[in-house]
């Protein structure tokens, strides 16, 4: 695809989706912050992402409003098929410098990837770059729900059942809980609550708040993160409280109001 700012050409590498129902963790804990992260409007259909490197093997991220196109990028190349992901430069709204995402790969025949020079955009802020794995905060626990989503089956097994009963008295998963529950009552800002297709009649939901994330199955349970236990996953006992629901009922409550694709 052109590289609006400089006229060259943009070698694709990957595309992510930035809508209210779908959004990478890294960016924010609801879809509003997350576009405010880069600086475009909060525009009810979303935006797609496109990442690839110029001529120079610069890092660039395009935002493009052809929601579907990147989707369908994305749905062929988790197929397995090829697919050339060329927007129309009309659909451009923004050319960032950087990568908000850590990839490993890189185009072939050309340097390796680098950031241009602060300023090459037009915006004159910092590139994009991928937050660090030596610390633990908001991001890198929204990254952790994130994994856990995608990761379900294994996540299931390695945390113990008995995690739950242990973690019953913690004031920060009561405190999570507590504001989860609050959504179904008051609507949050778009993708706080958000609900993806499990398999089974069952739905993946992840719900962020300030200082917590939650990830679970409709038909199964949920494990929460906090950003005053780094890198610890709590799971949620089942049987709730004078002050909360089972968790069942929680999640189907949550259901509910998540937003979903479409």
């Amino acid at each position: 695809m052109s590289d609006e700012e400089g006229g060259g050409s943009l070698y694709v590498l990957t595309a992510v989706l930035l809508t209210p129902a779908q959004f990478p963790g890294v960016l924010g804990d609801d879809f509003p912050e997350a576009c405010s992260l880069l600086g475009v409007p909060a525009a009810r259909a979303g935006y797609g992402l496109v990442l690839g490197q110029d001529e120079e093997g610069a890092r660039w991220t395009v935002v493009v409003d052809d929601v579907s196109l990147v989707a369908a990028a994305i749905a062929s190349w988790d197929c397995g098929m090829e697919y050339d992901l060329s927007p129309d430069e009309r659909t451009i709204v923004v050319s960032l410098a950087g990568w908000p995402l850590e990839l490993t790969v890189a185009t072939p025949g050309i340097p390796e990837p680098h950031d241009p020079e602060q300023g090459a955009d037009g915006t004159g802020r910092v590139p994009l770059a991928p937050p660090s794995a030596d610390v633990w905060g908001p991001v890198q626990r929204r990254m952790g729900a994130d994994q856990i989503a995608r990761e379900w089956g294994d996540w299931r097994e390695r945390v113990a059942t008995d995690g739950g009963a242990a973690a019953a008295a913690h004031p920060g998963l009561a405190r999570a809980l507590k504001e989860a529950l609050g959504y179904t009552k008051t609507p949050p800002p778009p993708g706080r609550v958000r609900s993806s297709f499990a398999g089974e009649g069952a739905r993946t939901l992840r719900v962020d708040g300030p200082g917590w994330s939650l990830v679970a199955r409709t038909d199964d349970t949920a494990f929460v993160l906090l950003d005053e236990e780094p890198s610890e996953v709590l799971a949620v006992p089942r049987e709730g409280d004078a002050d909360l629901p089972d968790l069942l009922d929680l999640l189907a409550a949550l259901d509910r109001v998540a937003v979903r694709p479409t």
